[in-house]
């Protein structure tokens, strides 16, 4: 895999970064537009990019999203960035830095759960206050856990899925392997995770969902495959009471040619990455 830089965020502006590595692979269908910027993009570039020829890109408090500059200095709560955003659908972006680049991108592609994990940390800080809670929720840790290293595994085999959420890696990946090809995705969520795709690294974790889909799910393009997921995962913020028990840890460069070194049995031999489940 290609290693450009031990900190991703001293990393320069690089278009063609989605063809360095398959983890990036949810942004395929962004890669013409990407590719058109010479430098880093702006505040209007991201607007632009996310507009696209679809409607606009709502919170749940029914406000348009826009990528705006980061405030300095202390904000009140009104000020605050995921308070922000649900009363006016302003995202306060850092220029020149990948992980707020990301954050876009997700915003993008999975825009219904964005805007849900918004209105959970709104609503959970609400409560906070209200109640003058002096630590943050587990809610609120669990939509950021999320948000910030979350992937979707999906697969019409619950074979494969029992496997995965059991940490029987070794019969995941190797054993299966030629099936994890053919019936497994990973997609990443977490804009977090996608800074660190930038430098992959053997402990790169996800914090999983696990979703079961039909078989015609994997002839479709990603543009649909990621609405598909985008549906299913408000669905489940909406049904399920969101936890850090509910996510399970995905060892990414496991999956198939997601790490040149792969490809031999002994990788799978690592139980420091490839760890066992406690009981």
């Amino acid at each position: 895999m290609h290693n450009m830089s031990k900190n991703p965020q001293s990393i320069d502006w690089h278009p063609n970064f989605i063809d360095t590595s398959p983890l990036f692979m949810p942004f395929e269908h962004l890669k013409y537009s990407i590719r058109q910027l010479p430098c880093w993009p702006q505040h209007n570039h991201l607007n632009h990019l996310i507009a696209g020829n679809e409607p606009h890109i709502q919170t749940q408090s029914g406000k348009t999203v826009r990528f705006v500059p980061q405030v300095s200095g202390k904000q009140n709560l009104k000020q605050d960035y995921e308070t922000r955003i649900h009363l006016t659908g302003e995202i306060q972006t850092r220029a020149n830095n990948w992980h707020d680049f990301f954050n876009a991108l997700v915003w993008k592609i999975f825009p219904r759960t964005k805007s849900l994990l918004n209105q959970i940390h709104y609503q959970a800080l609400q409560f906070e206050v209200s109640q003058h809670l002096k630590n943050r929720s587990k809610l609120r840790d669990a939509a950021t856990l999320f948000d910030e290293s979350g992937v979707i595994v999906v697969s019409d085999r619950p074979l494969l899925l029992r496997l995965l959420v059991n940490f029987e890696w070794k019969s995941l990946f190797w054993q299966q392997r030629n099936a994890v090809i053919q019936s497994m995705r990973f997609f990443i969520f977490g804009h977090g995770l996608y800074e660190k795709a930038l430098t992959p690294y053997i402990g790169m974790t996800g914090k999983g969902i696990v979703i079961n889909v039909e078989p015609t799910f994997f002839a479709q393009t990603i543009p649909m495959q990621l609405k598909i997921l985008d549906a299913e995962l408000a669905v489940r913020l909406c049904n399920e009471k969101l936890s850090a028990k509910l996510l399970t840890p995905v060892p990414l460069l496991g999956y198939p040619g997601w790490s040149d070194a792969n490809g031999d049995a002994g990788y799978y031999e690592n139980k420091h990455y490839f760890r066992t489940r406690q009981r």
